[in-house]
C-alpha cells in the first residue's frame, strides 16, 4: 500500500538546460506559426504550429516526470521494499533529497544516507545546504546523514547498508568504466542479501551486466511507464532491483 504523504520541501527541477530547451523551443516554433499564419504562408504556419505542439508535448511531459511522476514511482518502489524501519539505506546522487526523504519517512530507527557531487546542472539549485532544509521541513532531519562524494569511491565500509537506492544519477557519469565502478561500489557497501534498486534513464542492461559479473541475484528490470517520460517515450526510465550476493 502506498504511503504517500504531502511534500513540504522543494525539490526543483531534473536537469533544468534540457528542459529550458524544450520551453525554449515550444515557445519559438509557436512564434514562428504565428508569424506565418500573420502573412498569409498556410503551410509553414501548420509546419511550425505542429513542431511547436509537438515540443510542448515533450516539454509537458518532462516537467511531470519531474514533479510528479518521479514521486509516485518512488513511492511505489518503496513499498515493494516493505521497510521494517530500522535500515541503513544509501541514496546514490541524492540531490535535493526527493528519494533519500522519501525513504527516512519510512525510516523511524533506522537512518538514510545521502551522497552527492551537488552539481546543479543535474538538478536546479543542487546543494547540501538545500538537503538539510528539505529534511528539517519533512520533519526528517534527525534521520538522515549527508556526505559530499562521488560514488565511484564511496567512503563507507563493506556491508554497511541494508538498502542501496539511486535515482537518474549514475547515467551522469559519462565515461563507461566509471559507471561500472559506480555500480560495483553500490555492492560493496551492502550487506549480503540487501536490496539494491536503480532507476535511470537507459543503460540498466548495462548496469544489470555489471551486476550480474559481481554475483548479485534476483534482478529484475523494468519500464516505469508514460509517467517518466522525459520528453517521450524515447527517454523512458527503468527500474533494476537486485539483491547482493549471500556471504561466503
Amino acid at each position: 500500500m502506498t504511503t504517500t504523504t504531502p511534500r513540504r520541501a522543494s525539490y526543483g527541477f531534473d536537469a533544468p538546460p534540457v528542459m529550458l530547451t524544450l520551453g525554449v523551443l515550444a515557445v519559438g516554433f509557436l512564434a514562428a506559426a504565428v508569424g506565418n499564419a500573420a502573412v498569409g504562408n498556410a503551410a509553414p504556419a501548420w509546419l511550425t504550429l505542429l513542431g511547436g505542439l509537438v515540443m510542448g508535448a515533450q516539454f509537458a511531459l518532462f516537467l511531470h516526470a519531474s514533479r510528479r511522476g518521479k514521486f509516485r514511482a518512488w513511492e511505489r518502489l518503496l513499498d515493494d521494499l516493505r521497510l521494517r524501519g530500522d535500515e541503513r539505506l544509501l541514496d546514490l546522487g541524492c540531490g535535493r533529497g526527493a528519494v533519500l526523504l522519501a525513504a527516512a519517512k519510512r525510516l523511524p530507527k533506522g537512518r538514510a544516507v545521502g551522497i552527492d557531487l551537488w552539481r546543479s546542472v543535474d538538478q536546479s539549485g543542487n546543494s547540501l545546504a538545500t538537503t538539510e532544509r528539505n529534511a528539517v521541513a519533512e520533519n526528517v532531519a534527525d534521520r538522515i546523514e549527508l556526505h559530499t562524494g562521488d560514488m565511484t569511491a564511496l567512503p563507507f565500509r563493506d556491508g554497511e547498508f541494508d538498502v542501496i537506492v539511486s535515482s537518474l544519477a549514475i547515467h551522469n557519469i559519462k565515461a563507461p568504466a566509471r559507471r561500472a565502478a559506480a555500480v560495483r561500489e553500490a555492492l560493496r557497501v551492502l550487506r549480503p542479501g540487501g536490496h539494491l534498486v536503480l532507476v535511470d534513464i537507459g543503460r540498466t542492461g548495462e548496469y544489470e551486466s555489471t551486476l550480474s559479473a559481481n554475483g548479485a541475484e534476483t534482478l529484475t528490470a523494468r519500464t516505469l511507464g508514460w509517467q517518466l517520460w522525459w520528453g517521450g517515450p524515447w527517454t523512458k526510465t527503468h527500474a533494476l532491483t537486485a539483491e547482493a550476493p549471500p556471504a561466503t
